[in-house]
């Protein structure tokens, strides 16, 4: 390995998933060339989403367990790849446009304040991870609709708050049903994006190109 190589590490340990993965991504961005990140982590879970992500984007990725609590995952771009910022830089230029951080037609529907059926505090806890890893993408959605119960996600005391108040900065259009706010006294407490009807929620669901579902 050439001693000129750029070494970076991070403290991923005790972080919930997807931080570990979100800080690596950040990390592997800032490098110039050819660059060595070690991810130190606590579970196997973030190492297999790390080697996931590395093997994603092309990166050379492998792990190792130091102890019962402490995983090394190690990434490396090596001279034949680019860092994450120059491959988007390049597929900009080689298309001829300013790149859009939006992905034209995505719909993001949420219809409730939890993610999947069971355990309530798992369910909030996966939707709160759920939001926050949506901010991190490089494309965002273009609309965000929350109904029923979801709607408790845009109002006064939701943990998603700052996660929507970022994608609405970046251009995210976030719609809440006036109906269902309405159900849940909530409508004095909506705290980021706007009041929707259904049959706004019909038309844009109907023209989107993909609509996800939690």
């Amino acid at each position: 390995m050439d001693k000129f190589m750029e070494r970076k590490w991070i403290d991923g340990r005790g972080l919930a998933c997807p931080l570990p993965v979100v800080n690596a991504k950040k990390a592997l961005a800032e490098f110039q060339g050819e660059g060595v990140l070690t991810v130190l982590v606590d579970n196997e879970i973030a190492v297999q989403n790390l080697q996931k992500f590395g093997k994603q984007k092309g990166i050379g990725v492998s792990g190792q367990k130091k102890s019962d609590r402490e995983y090394e995952v190690t990434l490396q771009i090596s001279g034949n790849q680019e860092t994450l910022q120059g491959n988007a830089a390049q597929a900009s230029q080689k298309e001829g446009c300013i790149p859009d951080s939006k992905r034209k037609g995505m719909v993001v529907a949420l219809s409730a304040n939890v993610m999947g059926n069971g355990e309530a505090k798992l369910g909030k806890a996966l939707m709160k991870a759920f939001v926050f890893a949506l901010t991190k993408q490089e494309l965002l959605p273009e609309t965000v609709i929350c109904y029923n119960s979801g709607a408790h996600l845009t109002c006064q005391g939701s943990e998603c708050l700052e996660d929507f108040k970022t994608l609405e900065a970046e251009g995210v259009q976030i719609v809440t049903c006036g109906t269902c706010l309405d159900f849940y006294g909530l409508k004095e407490k909506l705290s980021v994006g706007s009041v929707t009807n259904m049959y706004e929620i019909v038309e844009l669901m109907e023209k989107a190109e993909v609509v996800i579902r939690p």
